[in-house]
């Protein structure tokens, strides 16, 4: 692939609570209001009284929703004060992800990062995700190391994107413009 070819694996990363899920979320809403099936799965903060309690697993298909970790979770490997749910992040997060390669044209991971990477099914959907051909648009945890996420930002065809306060109110609008450049390109080359 030439430095001029358009990405096609899109990730955010950045400080945590700087807002990399809602810009995923506006880049997801923005592709389906442009006539594309997204799938895949984001995750999300819970609060409880004003503090964190876990995190939540939402699948973008059909809108079933898990825990990712929370702080009572009695099982399961722990990361801070939280417990990774395994059998949610699969049943829901891995397997949304695998239907979104098989179903849509765009597959959203959020996030890639250390709790979810306890999961070997998990990273198995990642790399599928990775190898399909299809774009994908991932969150990638900022400070979380592992050869996936090593092997996933090195890639030709991957373009990392630092989120900051002063480019987040615009960092969708980039990231929908290289999907989008992205999916036309491809379906052009499909139309040759």
């Amino acid at each position: 692939m030439t430095s001029n070819e358009t990405k096609r694996l899109l990730l955010l990363t950045g400080d945590p609570g700087i807002g990399k899920t809602t810009v995923l979320l506006k880049v997801v809403e923005a592709l389906k209001a442009r006539g594309y099936r997204v799938g895949g799965m984001v995750s999300r903060e819970v609060r409880s009284h004003g503090s964190r309690v876990g995190f939540e697993i939402l699948d973008l298909t059909d809108g079933r929703s898990g825990w990712l970790a929370h702080v009572d979770q009695k099982t399961g490997p722990q990361v801070g004060r939280y417990r990774v749910n395994l059998e949610d992040l699969e049943i829901i997060g891995a397997d949304s992800i695998i239907k979104a390669v098989d179903d849509s044209d765009v597959v959203a991971v959020d996030e890639i990062g250390s709790m979810e990477l306890f999961s070997e099914r998990f990273r198995d959907a990642v790399k599928k995700a990775v190898g399909s051909g299809k774009p994908m648009v991932g969150v990638v945890h900022l400070k979380a190391r592992h050869s996936l996420i090593d092997d996933v930002k090195a890639r030709n065809d991957a373009e990392v994107f630092r989120l900051t306060y002063k480019n987040r109110e615009d960092l969708d609008k980039t990231i929908i413009e290289k999907a989008v450049e992205f999916l036309e390109g491809s379906h052009k080359k499909k139309a040759l």
